[in-house]
């Protein structure tokens, strides 16, 4: 059985939580040798943003750190200490976001989890990781908990120090696995590529991603659902709390799609929205915890309405009296290539072109064990057998430029084009 991993070799680092102890800290960093293991807690769920509330490091010669930012006014001699050295995170997306806005940025990096991938690991977690190359078992019963919690229980800073603690070894023994599998390169390429990464920005448009959504049918409701966002969200801001814990989605869109005459109107509304969510979830076989969740957010729900009625009447009142010509668009145009399933009535070459490629990325991605969405992601592909549906040949140099335009690296490319291009050759249907 693998053995657990519940105490740091050492003995638990004090928390840096001033500029004093930060200087001392990213001396010891830039003094040591080699990478440096980086992880990253954060309140997701609790608070309004994507903020760090605890940054954990670890380095040959100079032990666990864990820095609590918030108590911090200048991250820039731990960004100096880290401008040079290797990073190695698991999971390099979900931290890269809010260490950069710490001004901590990678000239290189290590993702173990997008490593584990192009081993073929069947499973990615850092607990399945570490158990893998260590057998180790690494426990996760606080990775959802409020990080902006102060001061932080001891058991999670045992927690959040192990998340780092072995995370160098597993990085050393999965390099040897890509090296033996031919598949540095292809690593090297995308890390290379993380060093850059930065979170979508959904601008104007981030009302849109309310769960939900699908139920606007008219740019009247789209009009409301928006002045409820908006309102929402300032409220969320305002109190630093995740905007779901002010008025859940479900709620917003019931209001946006509601006929309602009078404020008094909003309160059934949302009241019946969150119950039959309850109901819902209840049947998913946990029907107490459900049924407690559910009575939650109709309190909190209540709550709000009554406390803030002028705000969120005041939304649905903005959007009723918005001149047709500024009313929002219920669903924004398509842009790219229609959903793979109506590509047989769209263009049934095009259809059996993606079928084809499909095939045989997915063939080849069993072959290596590796996800085939690593090998080439899905929208690429359609989006480059769309574009070249009209054409009864594909060039490979034509394919190869589409690809990297699209954001495909080289590895990919080397490996995707041959079959794109086999698969414009595949036999267009007969009726």
């Amino acid at each position: 059985m693998p053995t657990p991993l519940t105490h740091p070799a050492e003995d638990l680092p004090p928390v840096v939580a001033d500029d004093a102890g930060l200087a001392e800290a990213a001396a010891r960093v830039a003094a040591g040798t080699g990478p440096v293991a980086i992880d990253a807690e954060r309140a997701s769920g609790h608070r309004y943003g994507n903020d760090a509330y605890l940054v954990q490091l670890r380095r040959q010669g100079a032990g666990t750190l864990l820095v609590d930012p918030m108590g911090i006014t200048d991250m820039s001699p731990l960004a100096e200490a880290l401008d040079g050295p290797e990073w190695v995170l698991h999971a390099a997306t979900q931290d890269l976001p809010c260490l950069a806005d710490l001004g901590l940025r990678p000239r290189s990096l290590f993702d173990t989890e997008l490593g584990g991938r192009l081993v073929g690991l069947p499973r990615v977690g850092l607990a399945a990781v570490v158990e893998h190359y260590l057998d180790l078992t690494l426990a996760k019963e606080h990775s959802a908990v409020d990080w902006s919690t102060r001061p932080l229980p001891t058991d999670w800073l045992v927690y959040a120090a192990l998340d780092v603690e072995v995370l160098v070894e597993v990085r050393d023994a999965m390099e040897a696995d890509l090296e033996r599998l031919g598949r540095d390169e292809w690593a090297r390429q995308e890390f290379d590529a993380l060093t850059s990464f930065t979170a979508k920005d959904h601008g104007d448009e981030a009302w849109r991603r309310t769960s939900g959504t699908h139920r606007i049918r008219r740019p009247r409701q789209a009009a409301t659902l928006r002045e409820l966002w908006l309102v929402r969200d300032e409220m969320a801001r305002e109190r630093d709390v995740t905007p779901s814990k002010v008025m859940h989605d479900d709620a917003l869109v019931a209001l946006a799609t509601a006929p309602m005459v009078d404020p008094a109107d909003m309160a059934p509304v949302v009241r019946y929205a969150l119950a039959a969510r309850g109901a819902k979830n209840s049947r998913g076989g946990r029907p107490h915890r459900a049924t407690g969740a559910a009575e939650r957010r109709v309190r909190r729900a209540m709550a709000t309405l009554q406390g803030h009625a002028d705000q969120w009447w005041g939304a649905v009142v903005r959007a009723a009296e918005l001149p047709e010509a500024e009313l929002p668009p219920a669903k924004l145009p398509s842009v790219g290539p229609p959903p793979a399933k109506a590509w047989a009535d769209r263009d049934p070459r095009a259809a059996a072109r993606l079928a084809a490629a499909r095939a045989e990325l997915g063939e080849l991605a069993e072959g290596y064990g590796v996800p085939v969405e690593n090998l080439l992601t899905p929208s690429l592909l359609r989006e480059v057998l769309w574009d070249t549906a009209d054409r009864e040949h594909l060039q490979a140099a034509q394919v190869d430029a589409d690809l990297e335009a699209g954001g495909a690296r080289p590895w990919q490319r080397e490996l995707a084009v041959p079959v794109i291009v086999r698969a414009a050759e595949a036999p267009a249907p007969t009726d």
